[in-house]
């Protein structure tokens, strides 16, 4: 009897089992510290800190809805006597597709609407801001099992206010259990580099 019951809940265990040894989860959301860098000598390399929230949510086995928010901000003084605000934000939705390429990897494509806004602050001058809007395409791996995972992404963005760049991504994650986990993150596009930081749910 003991082991009709044991044998009964290893059987019913067994999918959660294999999900877990997976360790890749399309449904999550996260959140963090954020961090953009810009590699320019003439403006002295500029550098914006702030945070960022994303999530993601499978609607099938193989395509996913995704979303992201990101602001980082800076201060610059101007002739040591006035001080200009900086702040830039990222907003960006898509869709992804994934297809197993083993029990552990998965080729991943994604196609998203992105959205760049820069508002500049100048106490006792006023403000001004401007945006650009285009699309990303990207393609790449994913994979990992129930304590770590990894994805490599390269991508163009392009269209709209875009004139088409290169996107390189680089991102990892390591899981306490089946929920909680920290990722880093690092984007590269043309002179830009973006850090991200965070804690992420999975479910």
């Amino acid at each position: 009897m003991k082991r009709s019951i044991l044998l009964a809940a290893a059987l019913a265990a067994a999918p959660f089992a294999a999900s877990a040894a997976e360790g890749v989860s399309y449904t999550y959301v996260e959140g963090g510290y954020a961090k953009i860098h810009y590699d320019e000598r003439d403006l002295d390399n500029p550098e914006g800190d702030g945070g960022y929230i994303r999530g993601s949510v499978a609607i099938s086995p193989s395509f996913n809805l995704f979303g992201s928010y990101a602001k980082v901000s800076e201060d610059y003084r101007l002739l040591d006597e006035y001080k200009l605000d900086v702040d830039l934000s990222r907003a960006e939705f898509g869709v992804g597709y994934r297809q197993e390429m083993g029990e552990r990897l998965d080729f991943i494509a994604e196609l998203a609407y992105q959205r760049l806004e820069l508002e500049a602050r100048l106490p006792g001058f006023g403000s001004g801001s401007d945006d650009a809007k285009g699309g990303r395409l990207a393609v790449g791996l994913r994979g990992g099992n129930a304590r770590a995972e990894g994805w490599v992404k390269l991508g163009y963005l392009d269209g709209g206010d875009f004139e088409g760049d290169f996107v390189g991504t680089l991102g990892g994650q390591f899981k306490f259990n089946r929920t909680w986990g920290l990722v880093g993150e690092v984007e590269v596009v043309e002179d830009v580099t973006q850090y991200f930081a965070g804690v992420r749910a999975s479910f």
